[in-house]
């Protein structure tokens, strides 16, 4: 499906006559998650990129081009600090340690906490900010943006949208792990209801713990989707949980799987390919055309 969004990566790849001075602001980034790196690509500004983490895929070429010097938790600080950067972005306070690694030795380092939409949103402009390219961040969010509404006028119309079904989203199996705050925001844009939305304001991964195995069986979720932090989703392993035969996503074989890197990434991929995923598996829920 080619969208808006699509368009204005496009546009922004080509479009080079109305850049600043490339000098502008830093000149050589080590990006610790993917979302930034992603982010970078689509304004045009990947040669700033000096080094990327390992579990980087989007877009691919960043893969082949920028050398990978980190995990999600820790990174090769020496090849870090050779590289010469001046400045890394990473995200999340799970990051805390890797960064205070790197600032003791002597480096600048930005780490966000997003959690939501509109803090990713902000996260976006921030980046671009940086790296001169807010006029090109603010065509691609605005694209971003009316997307969003057009699906969520989509999904309130009741004559194309009757029900909003119950969606429940694994982040994680053992122990099961509901959906994070951005996740379930997109969930509700897409058509749905998380069927969890006490848990996805806490930020903290160990505070969306589904302590009781039967409660998600109690809520019944209509869909069922999971993206295992990178490991492959088993729809077959949910379905034969101790009494979730009878959740109604389970009788309708209706589990899917949206990949991480889709979906649990607080950057471009999240907002524009996984809310798509989302908008289509809950479609097919409340009855729509596949």
């Amino acid at each position: 499906m080619t969208n808006g969004v699509d368009r204005v990566d496009r546009m922004s790849r080509d479009d080079r006559a109305d850049r600043i001075d490339s000098t502008f602001g830093p000149q050589r980034i080590v990006a610790l998650t993917e979302e930034t790196t992603e982010w970078l690509y689509l304004l045009g500004e990947q040669r700033r990129l000096v080094g990327i983490s390992g579990y980087t895929v989007r877009p691919r070429e960043a893969r082949q081009e920028k050398p990978r010097v980190s995990a999600f938790l820790d990174g090769k600080i020496d090849r870090i600090v050779a590289l010469e950067p001046d400045l890394v972005i990473g995200f999340s306070d799970m990051q805390a340690a890797l960064a205070d690694k790197l600032i003791r030795a002597g480096l600048n380092v930005l780490v966000t906490n997003q959690r939501s939409i509109a803090e990713i949103f902000s996260t976006l402009r921030l980046v671009a900010a940086l790296v001169g390219a807010s006029d090109r961040a603010e065509v691609w969010i605005a694209a971003c943006q009316a997307r969003h509404a057009a699906i969520a006028a989509e999904t309130a119309d009741p004559a194309v949208w009757p029900r909003r079904p119950r969606a429940y989203f694994e982040e994680w199996d053992e122990p099961m792990i509901s959906a994070i705050q951005w996740v379930s925001e997109l969930i509700a844009i897409a058509g749905g209801d998380d069927i969890f939305p006490e848990l996805a304001a806490r930020p903290m991964g160990r505070d969306r713990i589904v302590a009781d195995a039967l409660e998600p069986v109690r809520r019944a979720p209509e869909v069922i989707i999971g993206s295992w932090c990178g490991k492959k989703f088993r729809p077959e392993k949910v379905a034969a949980r101790d009494g979730w035969g009878d959740v109604p996503a389970v009788r309708a074989g209706a589990l899917h799987e949206i990949k991480s890197c889709d979906i649990l990434q607080p950057g471009p991929a999240a907002l524009t390919d996984g809310l798509e995923q989302l908008h289509k598996w809950i479609r097919r829920a409340v009855g729509g055309p596949r």
